[in-house]
């Protein structure tokens, strides 16, 4: 097929597409065009028959009208699964743990109030993830050796391999109450948005730690600076806020009990190195007459 890349082309990835058989052209010569995210072209060429966007989720290009009709859209869908759960486990380590509140400390006097507060993997907690997809494909073996119990929890409610307990989102909601420590990784969609409010962080335990590796928006952000602050839960560790990027000045930056990556799980850099495979899948489905194994179902939102 023909195909381009806009608005920033990545030399490794078309010298990947071009070495799988796909002839690279100008964009108004394109059959299929490879997004890497920014104004698309206005008007889309005639000749596009489908776009691989390079990320995941695509709630904001709903949001600004870009999945026009007429045109099919795929996805990276599972592709960054293993990058982002790297980052889920870095980060549920580092909140459980309290290697914010150390830092904050600037004291080996914090050491006793540190210790006492820990949690440990090795108590085999239960820990939920919430989006349960290809992050958690990834993410459940590197928890394995710890002994945890893995409940998860997505849509359709399939069963998701090494998962000890799999369930519907609609009905999970007596998960909130039972799990130790929450993974969300679910894409952001009218079912999604806000789906931790302040009610669902009043039913966690006590000692529950949250972590965000979806959207921004699918934690209520001042419900749950609300529950840190009161320590209503023991902790958050973000890796995508609402807003984002999070302002300067916002409290959960001088929280102990917060820890923040700016949303690196899936950069541009990782994606240069990961996406091309999925192109090419999705090209030569699109090239047999078939659905793209990322295709975007628009009314979904994913």
């Amino acid at each position: 097929m023909k195909f381009s890349m806009t608005p920033g082309e990545w030399p490794g990835v078309i010298a990947e597409v071009a070495a799988a058989g796909h002839t690279h052209v100008p964009v108004d010569e394109a059959e299929f065009l490879i997004y890497t995210g920014g104004p698309l072209p206005d008007p889309l060429p005639t000749g596009i028959k489908a776009i691989q966007f390079v990320f995941s989720g695509v709630d904001r290009l709903l949001e600004a009208g870009d999945l026009r009709p007429g045109v099919r859209w795929a996805n990276a869908a599972g592709v960054y699964g293993r990058p982002v759960a790297e980052i889920a486990l870095t980060l549920l380590l580092s909140q459980l743990h309290h290697v914010k509140t150390a830092t904050l400390a600037g004291s080996f006097r914090a050491r006793g109030l540190i210790d006492a507060a820990q949690g440990w993997l090795i108590d085999a907690p239960t820990i939920a993830i919430i989006g349960a997809g290809g992050t958690a494909e990834a993410l459940i073996p590197m928890l394995r050796p710890f002994g945890v119990t893995v409940v998860a929890v997505n849509r359709s409610g399939r069963k998701v391999t090494g998962a000890d307990e799999t369930f519907a989102q609609a009905d999970a909601s007596h998960v909130w109450a039972e799990a130790d420590a929450f993974v969300l990784a679910a894409p952001l969609t009218e079912e999604t948005v806000g789906m931790v409010d302040a009610a669902v962080l009043a039913r966690m335990q006590s000692h529950a730690v949250i972590v965000n590796v979806g959207r921004g928006e699918l934690i209520v952000t001042e419900d749950l600076v609300a529950a840190l602050q009161s320590e209503q839960i023991a902790g958050a560790a973000l890796d995508v806020t609402d807003p984002e990027p999070l302002p300067e000045d916002h409290p959960l930056w001088r929280l102990p009990n917060c820890t923040i990556t700016p949303h690196i799980a899936a950069t541009g850099r990782m994606a240069q190195r990961m996406i091309a495979p999925q192109i090419i899948a999705n090209m030569a489905a699109l090239a047999a007459g078939e659905r793209m194994p990322t295709e975007v179902d628009i009314t979904r939102g994913y």
